[in-house]
């Protein structure tokens, strides 16, 4: 079997024709056995391009995953082990570093030539606010970790709501495949040692230790895919069982023989089954759990059938040379479709590719993919220079990441300083909600940049956990308790709890306490409301920890959203769920209780469609009366004594209509969410309402 350098890349001579033995073989049965299955395989590489076919029509025309990635991971451990394990009972040396050194030395020439492309199509056509985001996404493509950083923003409340996926994606399943081919040699390594020391055959000890992986990862992947789906799916822990898979099957398959009858049903089988699995299962909201077993089963099925012999054999389609001549070429195609679909939705602004703009994407994908296989990965693969020292190939693993984060830092070096000139101007220029105050004259420069330049910094935050006499005995409320640092002889201790709504308007609260000497602590859920009747039982538990914390604190004040606004059909507004007995519980120790009225949610993000259509557009604008209640309904606790109401409504949708930007800076950083930059903004005119509500619970 040939191996296939873009997925499995192994130094070492050129293959040997099907069941010629090589000198070192000839003691050694199953060094025999594996050699038998060894030499050029067209069928496995007609497989590879049946998977990355199924991968790039998914994704255009279906807007789906397939399964063909995960039969991507199956193939490269499959092809890995088999080297290996040639290498083993041969007798031969390992040599872990050269491989590791040759596997990235294959792997990342061409994929920091599309990194980079992509890099310029993200800062020459991509949203303003998308911009840092992606070039981190960039950095983490070329580092192998961009499964992780997909991970974590998968489950993180404030990560940017984007209304486009990243076009570094699809380098998650390329990290977690570069993760495992620096853990799997290790595993060969323990299979040498002790091969070494008791004479026995490796295929035992690596048939136990993938057994074991492949066992303890499965039970793994099940249980978070049903906790925590959007985790899992980018979770290498949770795929490493798809890998010993792979390699379990590289293992039996030198002593597996079957009749062609059955071959033909194998072969042919699993094709339709490989193929139907994204069409019948949810994928991306499925895996990895138990039901990835389908895709991957069904490509061993293919490779168990192996060649048949007969003309109508599965084998002979993917042995076919065009089919192989693609399969060459799949890690190419993999890398390049990606991008070019997703930019083409950014700069066509739609969801989906149309019929006539999927088939043309995915021919300029498969022509692009042979033209960088020819002209890049092929003659570097030939490339002699490197092999001859380890030092040159680590040379061109430091090169090829080095580039990548040269020109992604020297690009965030050149935006920092911008964004720096931009902040020293803004007083003048970005003067956001000042602009709402009674005789207001903007005297900035007209044509100055909107405000914030990057969404990336603008979630609102207290610099330190609650410590001291701040800190909680519930640890459940410690957890996200929040400070800003020890004011000495506060004139309020202040605490702001509720949900990122809350948090996002202590933009505007913080000023107004570091002027007025105030103690600020937040005690902050995403998305839950504060209250504990009607609400879900995390938010219930969070708000009950919560209030232990504020009986044992008593602060002189307590603020909140009193309201949250719904996306429905027509405005659905409503006082937040049990936050009637909270108030009149807090009000009874003596703490008074300021309610914020929510801010709208909406179903756009209005600085995307700013970015898009420009601020002018009305699209990008929606009626007050759309997405509020006509009259606040937080009125109704007005009659609590020591509850005092406050709404922002007017320095968001002035004249009853919700801007994207407002004295040149930008309102929002998602659909419901504002901006750091615009809120502190807001301070001055919230000022004296808040004072007053903090000091008197009388509503200003």
């Amino acid at each position: 079997m040939r191996i296939s350098p873009a997925l499995d890349p192994i130094a070492g001579s050129s293959p040997l024709p099907v069941g010629q033995l090589p000198r070192w073989a000839a003691g050694s049965s199953s060094a025999q056995r594996v050699q038998r299955y060894s030499g050029f395989r067209p069928e496995v590489q007609g497989l590879r391009a049946v998977a990355v076919v199924l991968v790039v029509l998914y994704h255009v025309f279906m807007g789906r995953v397939s399964g063909g990635v995960d039969i991507f991971l199956f193939i490269s451990a499959f092809f890995m082990t088999l080297s290996f394990v040639r290498k083993l009972e041969g007798g031969r040396p390992l040599a872990l570093g050269r491989y590791w050194l040759h596997t990235f030395k294959r792997l990342l020439p061409l994929a920091t030539v599309v990194i980079l492309a992509t890099l310029f199509l993200v800062w020459w056509l991509y949203p303003a606010q998308d911009v840092a985001d992606f070039r981190f996404q960039g950095v983490a493509s070329i580092l192998y970790f961009e499964n992780w950083t997909l991970a974590f923003n998968a489950v993180d409340y404030y990560a940017a709501d984007h209304s486009s996926a990243s076009p570094f994606q699809h380098f998650w399943s390329l990290s977690v495949q570069g993760q495992v081919f620096l853990l799997w040699p290790l595993i060969f390594g323990l299979a040498w040692l002790v091969k070494r020391r008791t004479g026995h055959s490796s295929v035992p000890v690596l048939a136990a230790c993938f057994g074991l992986v492949f066992a303890s990862s499965l039970a793994f992947s099940v249980l978070s895919t049903a906790a925590h789906q959007e985790f899992a799916y980018f979770d290498t822990r949770a795929r490493l069982w798809e890998f010993a898979l792979g390699s379990l099957v590289a293992l039996a398959i030198p002593y597996v023989k079957l009749p062609r009858a059955v071959r033909l049903v194998l072969g042919w089988g699993g094709l339709v089954s490989m193929v139907s699995v994204g069409i019948l299962v949810d994928v991306q909201g499925a895996f990895p759990g138990w039901i990835a077993l389908w895709p991957l089963l069904s490509a061993a099925a293919i490779i168990v059938a192996g060649q048949s012999g007969s003309a109508l054999g599965l084998d002979r389609f993917l042995s076919w040379a065009p089919v192989v001549k693609l399969g060459d070429a799949a890690y190419a195609l993999y890398l390049v479709h990606w991008p070019l679909l997703i930019t083409y939705l950014v700069v066509r602004d739609r969801p989906v590719a149309g019929p006539r703009s999927g088939v043309v994407i995915v021919v300029v994908s498969v022509l692009l993919a042979l033209l960088l296989t020819k002209l890049v990965e092929n003659p570097l693969k030939r490339w002699k220079w490197p092999e001859a020292k380890n030092w040159r190939l680590a040379l061109v693993i430091v090169v090829c990441m080095g580039t990548v984060l040269v020109a992604a830092g020297t690009w965030s070096v050149v935006e920092r300083h911008r964004t720096a000139q931009l902040q020293a101007q803004a007083e003048l220029n970005n003067p956001g909600a000042r602009v709402l105050e009674p005789g207001y004259a903007f005297a900035g420069d007209p044509d100055a940049p909107a405000l914030p330049a990057s969404m990336k910094d603008q979630w609102v935050g207290l610099p330190q956990a609650c410590d001291g006499e701040y800190k909680s005995a519930n640890k459940k409320a410690q957890g996200f308790c929040r400070q800003t640092e020890k004011v000495e002889n506060p004139t309020k201790v202040v605490a702001v709890v509720g949900n990122s709504h809350m948090e996002q308007y202590m933009g505007a609260v913080i000023p107004v306490a570091q002027e007025e000497n105030w103690q600020l602590i937040s005690v902050l859920q995403p998305g839950c409301g504060f209250g504990v009747e009607g609400q879900s039982s995390t938010c219930k538990d969070g708000n009950e920890a919560a209030m232990d914390y504020l009986r044992e604190l008593k602060p002189d004040a307590v603020l909140t959203t009193s309201t949250r606004a719904e996306l429905t059909d027509g405005p659905a507004e409503r006082v937040v769920s049990g936050l009637d007995a909270l108030t009149r519980e807090l009000t009874a120790q003596g703490t008074t209780v300021v309610g914020f009225r929510d801010n709208p949610r909406l179903d756009f993000d209005p600085t995307r469609c700013v970015a898009e259509k420009g601020r002018d557009d009305e699209s990008c604008r929606v009626s007050a009366d759309a997405v509020l209640a006509a009259e606040n309904p937080a009125q109704s606790l007005d009659s609590i004594p020591g509850f005092a109401g406050i709404d922002p409504t007017p320095l968001i949708c002035p004249q009853g209509v919700c801007a994207p930007v407002i004295g040149n800076v930008a309102l929002w950083i998602d659909s419901h969410h504002l901006t750091w930059e615009y809120t502190r903004t807001m301070a001055p005119l919230l000022r004296d309402q808040l004072v007053a509500a903090v000091g008197t619970g009388a509503t200003g």
